[in-house]
């Protein structure tokens, strides 16, 4: 009579199962040099905002499912283009990282269906929703985002000529929340008014405590003469650092390598 395999069989399966599991763990990088990012920014007008509400549920299948991306998040945004504790209800964010070695650089539209898929591009059409989209490629940084990092800080890569885009992030510790808003106006006030800013935009995934602002400038003198010079903000930084406001933080610079085409 047929016993079946034998144990040991079976113990060597899931031996072999365990071991594959923690030596490729699901949805890690390749190289982090190959990825490039698609920022797009939406606008409804104020009839539509519960259905842009909705989109923040709806959106999550369509990003989840899709397998070319790496990584991706649905944010809400913030009032006067950087931190602010006034949500603006009208605009919303989705950024993705993808492998440009297996998407090859095309044309915005293919790219934005390949990416985002015929049921959000088919949303923003139906509710009159206006949309800007940055294509960026990281190339320096530090930090991570929910654990995982975009760059190789071993891979050093020259700043490239004219425009460049920044996004900072943060997971701010609850117990340094007030610290942190408090701050927040003395340096948001600078930063339209430094020379050679473009665009910000303050986006974020959980209100109050998990923030970011990404900045368009002329050039990376500009955004160092704001990042490193201004008073305000090094004071800024100095605390964040001595306080320990952050449980996890990011910075990251990237090449614009389109924007603004209709989709």
């Amino acid at each position: 009579m047929n016993q079946g395999l034998p144990l040991r069989f079976w113990r060597n399966k899931v031996s072999t199962i365990k071991s594959a599991r923690i030596n490729h763990p699901i949805n890690q990088f390749s190289t982090p040099e190959k990825l490039q990012t698609l920022l797009l920014v939406s606008r409804y007008k104020n009839r539509y905002i519960p259905f842009a509400f909705l989109s923040m549920a709806l959106f999550h299948f369509t990003l989840f499912l899709n397998r070319k991306l790496k990584f991706y998040k649905l944010m809400g945004s913030g009032r006067n283009g950087t931190f602010d504790i006034r949500p603006d209800f009208n605009q919303w964010a989705i950024m993705v990282f993808f492998d440009s070695n297996q998407q090859p650089l095309m044309d915005i539209k293919p790219i934005s269906k390949l990416l985002l898929g015929k049921f959000i591009l088919g949303w923003w059409k139906v509710f009159s929703a206006e949309t800007r989209y940055f294509l960026l490629e990281p190339y320096a940084g530090h930090g991570t985002w929910d654990g995982r990092s975009f760059v190789d800080p071993k891979h050093k890569t020259a700043d490239p000529e004219g425009k460049i885009a920044v996004l900072t992030r943060a997971t701010i510790r609850m117990s340094r929340l007030m610290h942190f808003w408090k701050a927040v106006p003395k340096t948001a006030d600078q930063l339209e008014a430094n020379k050679g800013f473009i665009y910000s935009i303050g986006i974020g995934e959980i209100p109050f405590v998990k923030q970011a602002t990404f900045s368009v400038w002329e050039s990376i003198e500009d955004m160092k003469a704001f990042a490193y010079k201004k008073m305000a903000h090094q004071d800024v930084i100095r605390r964040t650092r001595k306080e320990s406001w952050y449980s996890e933080e990011m910075f990251l610079r990237f090449k614009i390598l389109r924007e603004n085409e209709p989709l």
